[in-house]
């Protein structure tokens, strides 16, 4: 039962000294274990009006499919009309990684990694609104959010709970397959044209599971992925650690993840290096379409510049606006910019493939209105991302956008 708000006020008065301190160091500890591992750019797609509904898999039991603390995995669903009844979008939601038992113990006390904390309703922006003004290709399409709860881009496998010896659950891939299985269930199962997208991790799990997407929707369907702000680089931060890989070797290690990564990559290296899209993106066999900002934010202020590797604080203002940067920093970062560019050098001959990478300093651009479809969105080109994937995925044209380097595009949300 709720607690009147002036009653639990009166309670939180006669608390003793000792009693706030702990709750403080509660809090401190809390949010240190949750900075790194959750993905505070991502947008949270909550807002007051064009809500919908959350479902719990109905799958998810029987499939043994539960969020890190044992919980069932949900997902909200926008059903489609007129000409858009037999298309489905699926969105992966992100979030960042956990890598040990204390940050994942810590993220199951969260919404990304308990469906106990997940909102009754979301709003569906960008990609997954139902207004054509904002979303003129697929508004009316079936469109789903995938709840994201098990912290290692819908990967893990239960094998690694013994072997780890935790009470938590690492299943992220019996979580993508029970869900997958209940849409097609829903109608997916006849759908004519589909897309596959998500944002940050849940971009990269677009990619990692691409190809399944591909192989369960009909051999005549249209189905492309779509990933947004999930081309994570494999470079040293700026004292020259491999923050980024070590972090996902401990992912990959502690959730059993190598078993869903591409297994051609496995073969060849490292199972943690091929969590980097650089390293597999080639071997999807399903149309791509990235989604960038050359000066990714999040990357920029966990992989490039984390808080460990600017002790001295010099990077304290920079890492947080590339406004403040000075010509030294901006020389690292447009450093940064020309690692993606190699990166992404093999891919850019895809034919199938399309790209929009901007020069903005942010993170994840399908999920909110400002940056997918609106007066006052990014351009390349005079063409919008909306625009760009709607152009690529209907082929109405190649589209292989890159921006120039940054200061040049005055039309980011930066």
């Amino acid at each position: 039962m709720e607690i009147p708000r002036f009653s639990f006020l009166l309670q939180c008065r006669k608390w003793a000294k000792s009693d706030w301190l702990v709750a403080s160091i509660g809090f401190v500890l809390v949010v240190f274990f949750l900075s790194f591992f959750f993905d505070p750019t991502v947008p949270s797609i909550t807002s007051p009006t064009n809500l919908v509904k959350l479902k719990l898999s109905s799958k998810a039991k029987e499939r043994g499919a539960f969020c890190l603390d044992g919980s069932l995995p949900g997902y909200h669903f926008d059903k489609g009309s007129g000409s858009g009844s037999n298309s489905w979008l699926l969105h992966l939601q992100g979030g960042g990684w956990c890598n040990t038992i204390a940050s994942c113990s810590a993220r199951a006390m969260t919404r990304l990694g308990s469906s106990n904390y997940f909102e009754d309703e979301v709003e569906f922006p960008g990609v997954l609104s139902n207004d054509p003004s904002q979303n003129p290709d697929f508004f009316n399409w079936n469109r789903v959010v995938i709840r994201y709860c098990d912290g290692a881009s819908f990967a893990g496998h239960p094998e690694a709970e013994f072997k780890n010896g935790t009470g938590l659950f690492f299943r992220g891939q019996l979580i993508w397959e029970a869900i997958m299985d209940e849409l097609l269930l829903m109608g997916m199962s006849d759908a004519k044209q589909g897309i596959l997208t998500g944002c940050s991790a849940g971009g990269l799990a677009t990619l990692i599971h691409c190809d399944y997407f591909r192989d369960h929707l009909p051999k005549d369907a249209d189905v492309k992925c779509v990933s947004d702000g999930g081309f994570f680089l494999n470079v040293l931060d700026v004292l020259g650690n491999p923050t980024m890989r070590s972090f996902y070797q401990d992912v990959v290690t502690l959730q059993g993840v190598d078993k869903s990564l591409d297994q051609n990559c496995v073969a060849k290296m490292e199972p943690s290096t091929c969590m980097f899209p650089q390293e597999f993106v080639s071997n999807i066999r399903t149309p791509v379409f990235l989604v960038n900002a050359a000066y990714d934010s999040w990357q920029i202020q966990n992989v490039l510049v984390p808080a460990s590797a600017d002790s001295d604080k010099s990077w304290a203002k920079c890492r947080l606006s590339i406004k403040e940067c000075d010509a030294a920093q901006m020389n690292v970062l447009q450093g940064f910019r020309s690692s993606l560019m190699d990166a992404i050098g093999t891919f850019h001959q895809n034919k199938a493939g399309g790209m929009f990478i901007d020069s903005c300093f942010i993170h994840c651009q399908t999920v909110t209105q400002g940056t997918w479809h609106s007066p006052t969105s990014t351009r390349i080109e005079n063409k919008t991302i909306a625009e760009s994937v709607g152009d690529w995925y209907f082929n109405r044209k190649p589209v292989k956008l890159i921006d120039c380097p940054y200061p040049c595009n005055p039309s980011c949300h930066n």
